[in-house]
């Protein structure tokens, strides 16, 4: 998969960048990148806002920046899926990661201010996604939360690829959230682990884990 995330901060994603996951994705072929809505702006000092028409508090991200910034990055050729990140979007679930993960490109466009003028949602973006009802600052700390969802169900991101079968919300669990997980000690200040995880009946552990998940789901854990 080829990764593209539009920010006027591309700096913020140093740290995301040299994750496990993401570096793991990409030394097994992936692609991440990113573009700064400055660096293509056809306005003179950088420029990439403008007042709203019909005033307002606030400053809105222009479509002609916008899309100056996807044709840098595309040319006249075809683009990837290109995802406006939201909090009036589709809220990411773990379908939604899975589905995206099956692209082979995705770009992620990253607000800021009072956001994106309308024509960039109604003309230059394929969807919309949101991580929650609230607001944030920006796009770059939802495009980080997408684009982990999405990578550490690529090929080689985890190491070990059974790692993303039983996660919280997969099929294997039937959508349920994930079973409690205990390590050593088992005994530590009068608190037991599960005596059934200490039985090595794999059998049994399997389906207590199960019915924990089972569990977990009803009570919207």
């Amino acid at each position: 998969m080829k990764l593209d995330i539009f920010t006027l901060f591309p700096e913020a994603f140093d740290w995301f960048a040299g994750q496990r996951s993401v570096t793991n994705a990409i030394a097994a072929g992936s692609e991440l990148s990113f573009h700064s809505y400055r660096d293509a702006t056809p306005l003179n000092a950088g420029q990439v806002d403008d007042s709203p028409y019909g005033g307002g508090a606030g400053l809105v991200l222009r479509v002609d920046v916008v899309d100056a910034a996807l044709s840098a990055a595309y040319g006249e050729g075809p683009r990837p899926r290109t995802i406006l990140l939201a909090p009036s979007g589709r809220l990411l679930d773990d379908s939604m990661a899975s589905e995206l993960a099956q692209e082979t490109g995705i770009a992620l466009l990253c607000g800021r201010y009072e956001g994106f003028d309308q024509r960039v949602h109604d003309h230059l973006a394929d969807d919309e996604v949101s991580i929650g009802r609230y607001v944030l600052a920006g796009g770059e700390l939802a495009a980080m939360v997408v684009a982990d969802s999405v990578i550490r169900k690529l090929p080689g991101a985890l190491g070990d690829a059974e790692s993303a079968i039983e996660e919280s919300y997969s099929p294997a669990l039937g959508g349920a959230p994930e079973y409690p997980h205990y390590t050593r000690p088992a005994s530590y200040r009068g608190w037991e682990v599960p005596e059934i995880l200490l039985s090595g009946d794999h059998g049994r552990v399997r389906e207590w884990r199960l019915e924990q998940s089972r569990r977990r789901g009803e009570h919207g854990i």
